[in-house]
């Protein structure tokens, strides 16, 4: 009883979550958004076969489970490596970079007051020199 109302709960909840996730691959602002959400929807389905396993009693599922997440795992790395490779439109950052994440840089990197560098100055770079 306990175990067939938890599988019920479950299967409402991953339901939800593969309709906000197709929302996201329809919806998603770049591409890469959309196949982050196409790998969440690989771990959605893997949920409803391991619930389906369990329910059913049928142990096969979970190898068919495990099957499509290194299928999934697979097709992640090979649209990361598309987008990786697809030229940027003139004038604009690459693909990755596109949804702009803004992060702190960590002390060593910040500019110090009174220092001019030049563009193509990094940190690793200062510290080679100053060595």
């Amino acid at each position: 009883m306990i175990l067939s109302a938890a599988i019920w709960v479950a299967m409402l909840v991953l339901c939800l979550a593969f309709l906000l996730t197709v929302w996201r691959v329809v919806k998603g602002p770049t591409l890469p958004d959309r196949v982050v959400a196409l790998d969440m929807l690989v771990g959605i389905v893997i949920g409803f076969i391991a619930l389906i396993a369990i329910r059913t009693g049928f142990t096969l599922y979970i190898d068919i489970a495990i099957s499509l997440g290194l299928v999934g795992f697979l097709a992640t790395v090979a649209f990361a490596r598309f987008i990786l490779a697809s030229p940027a439109p003139e004038g604009e950052p690459p693909a990755l970079l596109r949804p702009a994440i803004v992060t702190m840089a960590p002390p060593q990197a910040r500019r110090k007051p009174g220092r001019k560098e030049k563009p193509d100055e990094t940190v690793s770079n200062r510290r080679r020199k100053s060595r």
